[in-house]
């Protein structure tokens, strides 16, 4: 991808940034974030998506793109989660490469333009892989490490270890990503590792929050970890079937050491084994129960059809869709 097409317009970057709580740290982001796109050789439009943030966020980014005509800014009405945050960005992203990341500064935005470079050579997924994250505590990394151990061996699609939230992916990518990866329950760093295409990785070194705190509390995060297992594997649905195979295996010897045990005893002596037998079929019968709940809350949520988001209002932004099968509508600015 070339700096200029042959009408001499230059190559347009998209930036989108998920936006919540994030009044200390935007900032900071933006001083050093604009520098570096003023000096990248490519055109830009920055999006920032206020996440239905409840601090002075969306009256700082109205500020920006007050005095940044490059800057779009896209309200949701509520909070809608970080995931619908970034397809809602990619979704109003009109340039030739979108690279998404966070507002806190632990997505260096001095690898943009490394990744720009990457882009011009014909690239296009960049993964940003993590190598250290000293800001996370050590239950943080246990349990990250945790759940990538688990999805790899739960998937048929594997997933890098630390891949995160910042990426790049060229035009024709993106635009995958907004006709057909829809879905309300979404793990949108796993469809980024699964789209395939000419790919490269970078390796960077998270750095610390520029201020405030995660808004990932463990309770989030195992629920987000739960949808991501749905969405990416149905082997947690086919433990019926090994449960009752174990289940008819032990049955068959249950059955063997009663009748040594009337033979040898003249009466099976077996009350404990039965009340044993009983409670660990009933805690798979319940485990199966809950995890098939799992599933069909999932389906639930597809089967709705509710939006993604909604955008309550916009700046400096034309048209946006938060359906990708119905015509843009144009939405009130802030």
């Amino acid at each position: 991808m070339d700096k200029t097409d042959g009408s001499n317009r230059r190559s347009r970057l998209s930036l989108v940034v998920s936006v919540f709580n994030e009044e200390e740290s935007l900032p900071l982001f933006r001083d050093e974030t604009e520098a570096i796109l003023n000096d990248c050789g490519w055109d830009y439009e920055l999006i920032y998506v206020n996440d239905g943030s409840g601090d002075g966020s969306a009256v700082l980014l109205n500020r920006m793109a007050a005095e940044n005509p490059r800057v779009k800014v896209l309200h949701f009405s509520r909070n809608f989660g970080h995931e619908a945050a970034m397809i809602a960005g990619i979704d109003c992203a009109e340039g030739d490469a979108v690279i998404c990341m966070d507002a806190d500064l632990q997505h260096p935005p001095r690898y943009i333009p490394k990744m720009l470079v990457l882009f011009e050579a014909g690239t296009d997924v960049i993964h940003m892989v993590r190598t250290a994250n000293r800001s996370a505590g050590f239950l943080k990394n246990l349990t990250s490490a945790g759940f990538y151990a688990v999805m790899n061996t739960l998937s048929g699609t594997r997933l890098r270890k630390n891949e995160s939230d910042f990426f790049g992916l060229s035009a024709r990518t993106a635009e995958i990503l907004r006709r057909d990866y829809r879905e309300r329950v979404r793990f949108l760093r796993g469809y980024v590792q699964s789209l395939g295409f000419p790919s490269e990785t970078l390796y960077y070194e998270a750095g610390r929050r520029a201020a405030g705190h995660s808004k990932y509390s463990i309770r989030r995060l195992l629920r987000f970890s739960m949808n991501t297992i749905m969405s990416f594997s149905d082997l947690p649905l086919r433990l019926g079937i090994y449960a009752g195979a174990c289940s008819a295996l032990l049955g068959v010897l249950i059955l063997f050491y009663s009748l040594v045990m009337k033979v040898k005893n003249g009466a099976p002596d077996g009350y404990t084994t039965l009340i044993v037998v009983i409670c660990f079929m009933f805690a798979v019968l319940f485990l199966l129960v809950g995890i098939i709940g799992q599933y069909i809350g999932v389906l639930f949520q597809e089967v709705k059809g509710r939006p993604i988001y909604l955008i309550e209002s916009a700046v400096n932004v034309g048209t946006v869709s938060t359906d990708r099968t119905a015509p843009k509508k144009k939405i009130p600015e802030a």
